[in-house]
């Protein structure tokens, strides 16, 4: 096994331990500039927003503005918007990207895999025939055809 010593991160992780992180989706919208927080439509109850670290190109998520981490805990309009939402997402991409499937997903809870686990979201990805190859099999590491800025503008004239 190899081992990479970080010894001056030792500080960061020693102010940062007990500290409850921010809620990225939360300052996405305090920032109040949907371009630079990729948030690419804002709707009643939700609002889409890229990923910043995408799987593939196009990959979105639909969130309610409302801080919940259950659907147990969402109305029934935030949801039925979500789904809506998650429809229009579904159309602009496949007229946007033309993918050979979709990818669609909640996460509730850490365990479950969610990255943000106290903001619930839906993950909408476009995906391909032979999306995943050697660098991310071996390398572990993503190459996208397209930056943020460029998937930002496509998905956001789709979505208008």
């Amino acid at each position: 096994m190899d081992y990479l010593w970080t010894p001056w991160r030792y500080k960061y992780l020693s102010e940062a331990a007990g500290k409850e992180p921010e809620c990225i989706f939360c300052a996405a919208l305090a920032a109040k500039n949907d371009v630079e927080a990729l948030i690419v439509h804002r709707a009643a109850k939700n609002f889409i927003i890229l990923n910043r670290y995408p799987y593939t190109s196009g990959h979105v998520m639909v969130v309610p503005y409302e801080h919940v981490a259950e659907l147990a805990k969402c109305d029934v309009e935030t949801l039925n918007e979500m789904m809506a939402l998650a429809k229009r997402v579904e159309s602009a991409v496949r007229k946007s990207y033309k993918p050979d499937g979709m990818n669609l997903g909640l996460n509730l809870g850490r365990a479950a895999g969610a990255g943000v686990d106290g903001h619930l979201h839906m993950h909408i990805l476009p995906r391909w025939f032979g999306d995943t190859n050697f660098m991310t099999t071996v390398g572990e590491t993503r190459v996208h055809p397209e930056d943020l800025q460029t998937t930002y503008e496509r998905l956001r004239k789709a979505l208008s």
